[in-house]
């Protein structure tokens, strides 16, 4: 096995390291790393201490990134083009962009901007790789993601329809204000949004009778279409589940018979030898 696939598995996905002490070392060293460094995020105040926690994970995320730029056909499978399009797949733009206010590669507009803090919130979504559940449920998305993209479009219409009938049938005056209560079709849009997710933050309701009643037709239906795509992950997920513990024992099986191959081929030429 050569040195690029090694290191391959030790950073790759879940499934090709379950039994790899070193890959496990390596992934959870990488989630702490990335607990560190969005810690200073949870502050106002500038401590001494956060340099540390911003400068040592970053070397880490910049060994990472080349590591899998170097690996990057065995994740692709598009042969050499595979070096060529992995700094344009999503997870690998996230990286570099982490990476970027670190070494100041920014310029100080930027840095005035707080540009550079906020693209430190971006270390949030490389957990996708280091903890399995969400790498599980991200790879469940990618599957059903015709499924869901009809689920949203469905949703985004229905909120659409409900806003426009709300915004024309709700000419009311809010007595706390003096103005309408919808006096826009965004304020009808995001009331529609907040009934159709059943939040109801409270700040906008309908008062006259036909609003209420367009408020509660939207809210039941609003039920029906949250669940589809609770459904649609649940489903996909757990077959998901069942399609890497098939994939587990096939590798597992793999390394076995390539064991037993080695084990029989160091017997035989020892008996040659003799």
């Amino acid at each position: 096995m050569n040195i690029r696939r090694q290191i391959y598995e030790l950073i790759g996905p879940f499934d090709l390291h379950e039994d790899n002490v070193w890959s496990n070392a390596y992934h959870g060293v990488m989630f702490i790393a990335i607990l560190v460094s969005i810690t200073p995020l949870m502050f106002r105040a500038k401590y001494e201490i956060f340099w540390y926690f911003d400068v040592i994970p970053a070397i880490l995320f910049i060994i990472d990134y080349i590591l899998r730029w170097i690996t990057a056909d065995y994740d692709l499978n598009k042969g050499k083009a595979s070096f060529f399009i992995y700094p344009f797949t999503f997870m690998a733009i996230v990286d570099l962009l982490s990476i970027l206010p670190t070494i100041h590669l920014l310029s100080p507009t930027f840095k005035t901007a707080r540009i550079p803090r906020l693209l430190k919130v971006l270390r949030v979504i490389k957990f996708i790789r280091y903890f399995e559940p969400l790498e599980t449920i991200t790879s469940v998305i990618k599957k059903q993601r015709k499924m869901l993209w009809t689920v949203v479009s469905l949703s985004l219409l229905y909120i659409f329809i409900t806003a426009l009938i709300m915004f024309n049938a709700e000419e009311e005056i809010n007595p706390a204000t003096g103005t309408y209560l919808f006096p826009t079709f965004f304020d009808a849009f995001y009331w529609a949004a907040c009934t159709l997710t059943t939040v109801g933050y409270g700040d906008i309701y309908p008062i006259s009778h036909i609003g209420r009643f367009i408020s509660m037709i939207s809210a039941l239906v609003g039920i029906a279409i949250i669940a589809l795509p609770s459904g649609i992950i649940t489903a996909g997920y757990l077959d998901e589940l069942k399609l890497r513990r098939e994939q587990k024992e096939k590798e597992r099986e793999r390394r076995k018979k390539l064991k037993e191959k080695n084990s029989t081929t160091i017997i035989n030429e020892t008996d040659e030898i003799d």
